[in-house]
């Protein structure tokens, strides 16, 4: 995953600062240099890199803290800051509202994958309910329309373009009237890539913007541009009003660097990532959760969407009970694990859990991973209803796991591998036996339950250990709204 490393560097020079006996100047200096190191490395403009160090050194004055304060949290936040200061310009983008027709420009270079992000941009806001359109308004590469077509067909959505009208000022007007008078509130026009030594396709790029009069001009960048990013995201920007931007090829061995120099070039705000070439691979990108994964230190909001996306709402106080008893059967682990799975790419979901960085699973592993738990799910297929519902390990004897063997066509190692999975997350769920269940509406009764010490002895010491022991539990605590998001996970939250 592009931008892995360079969040696994930071988390590396932040972890051996923390690990330090004292933090000293020394200790402060060797830290912000391995994370020049990695910014450099990872393409972002040096002149970034340079402020982010100077004003950190301005906020971390050593010599004036007090004895009692937290030197290591201080600067784990002033590096949280300064990282969120460079992809926050500041100033929210242009959101497009229900009922009332926007008009959505796309620009960026040659080969950033506009037509693919336009249609996905489309399909993300046509399944939260608007009505969107699309403009193949790029008559400069061949098969751009076909291509745009093809997507929009799959996604049905409509469209508009032409193989014989060669102006793309003609078309994208045309194709903006036309969706208007059907009453589309979301028109999206994809433009030719071009880059800035093209000064007549930049001037076409400012005559379809004037005709179109777009309330957003997004400017799509791919993730592997490197250096070059600054100048060309900056040439854009001087030509029309680029009021936000999408970066793409994210799922690449790319840098990445070039992204957080393209926001400080247009002053505008990331918008959403392109995780792969699938039209639900589109993320929204908020900054505060995006440098936190980035630090290792998880996305908590992140990741309880993802499980409300997942738990039916008329589950989840059934996965609260299941979870009190502490009885943890072969049947819960089996629906856990199709949980799991369809909350997308599993390095995708533990990067949002504490503890855990992009880097900590590969490419590679994921994969692996995700295989073995479809393994595991296809010997599960194989038991009966007794054994999956038994908590009772002894019930598995040798011909049974002989026959499960048989069943999946699997060997019986395989089996045996996937029982002492079993056996290891029972022993997990086991230590949240006697977590009361709070009546709907009790908010404080869960705060009270679920408190820092009941979750430290739940999670693994590496994880505790990365959040900042008991004292960062607590103020993750406290972040996730008096555990009013871990209550919602469960259903028991005020509706």
């Amino acid at each position: 995953m592009v931008l892995a490393q360079l969040g696994g560097s930071i988390s590396r020079a932040i972890q051996q600062m923390s690990n330090a006996t004292i933090i000293d100047e020394k200790a402060l200096n060797d830290c912000l240099n391995e994370i020049t190191r990695a910014l450099l490395q990872s393409d972002v403009q040096f002149k970034l890199v340079r402020d982010m160090q100077t004003n950190i050194k301005k906020i971390v004055n050593l010599d004036d803290l007090a004895a009692g304060h937290n030197k290591r949290r201080i600067i784990q936040q002033a590096i949280f800051n300064e990282l969120c200061k460079i992809l926050d310009p500041g100033k929210p983008s242009f959101t497009p509202k229900k009922g009332k027709t926007s008009v959505v420009m796309f620009v960026g270079l040659q080969g950033s994958g506009k037509t693919t992000t336009c249609t996905k941009y489309a399909y993300y806001h046509q399944k939260k309910g608007w009505k969107p359109a699309l403009v193949c308004a790029d008559t400069f590469r061949a098969g751009a329309f076909d291509q745009l077509k093809q997507n929009a067909t799959k996604a049905k959505i409509p469209f508009y373009g032409s193989y014989t009208e060669s102006d793309p000022v003609k078309i994208a007007e045309e194709g903006v009237e036309r969706f208007k008078k059907e009453n589309c509130d979301l028109i999206i026009v994809d433009t030719s890539g071009r880059h800035k030594q093209e000064a007549a396709l930049f001037e076409e790029m400012r005559q379809v913007s004037e005709a179109t009069k777009p309330d957003l001009v997004i400017f799509v960048m791919d993730s592997s541009i490197g250096q070059a990013a600054f100048d060309q995201a900056q040439a854009f920007k001087q030509m029309v009003a680029v009021g936000a931007v999408i970066v793409t090829k994210m799922d690449g061995h790319a840098k990445g660097g070039g992204a957080l120099s393209a926001v400080a070039a247009t002053k505008s705000p990331v918008i959403f990532i392109g995780t792969g070439e699938h039209m639900d691979e589109f993320e929204v990108f908020d900054v505060k959760p995006f440098v936190s994964r980035l630090l290792g230190m998880g996305d908590w909001s992140g990741f309880m969407d993802k499980i409300h996306e997942v738990v039916p709402m008329d589950q989840q106080p059934e996965l609260l009970q299941k979870l009190s008893e502490g009885n943890f059967t072969l049947r819960i682990m089996y629906e856990q694990f199709q949980n799991l799975l369809k909350m997308g790419p599993i390095g995708q979901v533990f990067s949002m859990l504490p503890g855990f960085s992009a880097e900590l699973m590969p490419k590679g592993h994921e994969k692996e991973s995700q295989a073995k738990i479809k393994r595991y799910m296809t010997m599960m297929d194989s038991m009966t209803n007794e054994e999956l519902d038994s908590s009772n390990p002894k019930l598995m004897n040798d011909s049974r796991m002989m026959r499960i063997a048989r069943g999946a066509g699997r060997p019986i190692r395989d089996v045996m591998e996937m029982l002492e999975e079993y056996k290891r997350l029972a022993k997990v769920w086991s230590k949240m036996k006697g977590l009361k269940i709070p009546k709907k509406g009790e908010m404080s009764s869960l705060s009270r339950n679920m408190n820092a010490q009941h979750m430290s002895k739940v999670l693994p010491p590496q994880m505790l250990k990365q959040i900042g022991g008991m004292g960062g539990l607590q103020n993750l605590m406290k972040q996730m709204g008096s555990a009013k998001d871990m209550m919602g996970m469960f259903g028991g939250g005020d509706k």
